[in-house]
């Protein structure tokens, strides 16, 4: 790893160290210092262009439309993936510059539409806050009146995807969807793209032991995050943490419950999780796609210093290929 992909991997760990308070709540000041939004670019940069849409004014519920800039006359209307970005369920936002720059490669790889949804965060907005949000943005998408008259979209072509928490939020969402389809005209889910999902129990498990330290990921930090997210009173086996509560089984069953890439890195201390995750929806009969890297810490495919975050967009644009 070079010195200035450590020097970065720091600075990540500092933000979420200075701005995270003992009592469970953020200092937003400083975390708006820390982390300032980039504006949409309506002009292509590197082959993408973007803009800002609103979900839902009632919550100022925004998301961030990322599409390729030129496509050829004819051209079949674009896949939409929803997208749901990391951070904790607390940090981080769709406007940040490391997931502004995630979401145009992935356009850019997949010849497809990005939703990059600005969902509420915690704790002032906990569970199910992000949740509902996701399925706002599903909803949003379902009406064709407010998809942008120059960016043909095909709904029926619909990916949810998200890197840890976003990986979380992704599989809660793609569940409710599951559960109450019917409910959709035009939105249909070919896909979730769960990258390094961000799941958690009361047990340590061997990884989270063996890797507590590692840049990102620590037991301190994931613990305190788990107490800002879950209801008051609430402990790691909720349902929002643990997927194999009785109350998370809703919507897995279902046969709209649509197949699974997962990402999982060999240095990230969540690890354990993402397999037991795996095997939870194998042993439901669902399809899944597993994508190890060995060298793969946690978060790596924000950083395209990383060959494996290079070959993660070519096996995501496979994936949503495959879909078609």
């Amino acid at each position: 790893m070079s010195r200035i992909m450590r020097l970065s991997l720091r600075v990540v760990d500092y933000v979420s160290d200075a701005t995270r308070r003992a009592d469970g709540t953020v200092n937003r000041r400083v975390l708006s210092l820390l982390d300032p939004r980039v504006p949409a670019f309506s002009s292509p940069c590197r082959g993408v262009a973007s803009r800002d849409v609103v979900i839902d004014p009632a919550i100022r519920l925004r998301a961030r439309l990322f599409h390729p800039a030129s496509r050829p006359a004819g051209a079949a209307p674009l896949p939409v993936i929803v997208f749901f970005h990391g951070g904790g369920f607390a940090f981080l936002s769709n406007a940040s510059l490391a997931y502004d720059a995630v979401c145009r490669r992935i356009a850019r790889y997949a010849s497809a539409a990005v939703l990059s949804v600005d969902y509420r965060r915690a704790p002032e907005h906990r569970f199910p806050a992000p949740y509902d949000d996701g399925i706002a943005a599903l909803r949003f998408l379902d009406d064709p009146k407010n998809h942008p008259a120059d960016v043909p979209l095909d709904a029926s072509r619909c990916f949810l995807a998200g890197d840890s928490a976003g990986g979380n939020i992704a599989h809660h969402v793609a569940r409710r969807y599951a559960s109450d389809v019917q409910e959709f005209k035009t939105v249909r889910l070919a896909g979730v793209i769960a990258v390094q999902p961000f799941f958690g129990g009361e047990e340590r498990t061997p990884s989270e032991l063996r890797l507590d330290g590692a840049p990102i990921v620590s037991v301190s930090r994931t613990d305190w995050m788990w107490r800002a997210f879950l209801p008051p009173g609430a402990d790691r086996s909720h349902e929002a943490a643990c997927f194999t509560s009785p109350e998370a089984a809703a919507g897995m069953d279902s046969p709209a419950f649509p197949p699974v890439l997962l990402v999982i890195g060999g240095y990230d201390p969540l690890q354990d999780w993402q397999r037991r995750y795996c095997e939870t929806l194998m042993g439901s009969g669902k399809d899944v796609t597993v994508l190890e890297y060995p060298d793969g810490i946690h978060a790596f495919f924000l950083f395209p210093g990383f060959d494996d975050a290079r070959d993660l967009m070519t096996r995501i644009a496979e994936f949503v290929g495959g879909g078609q």
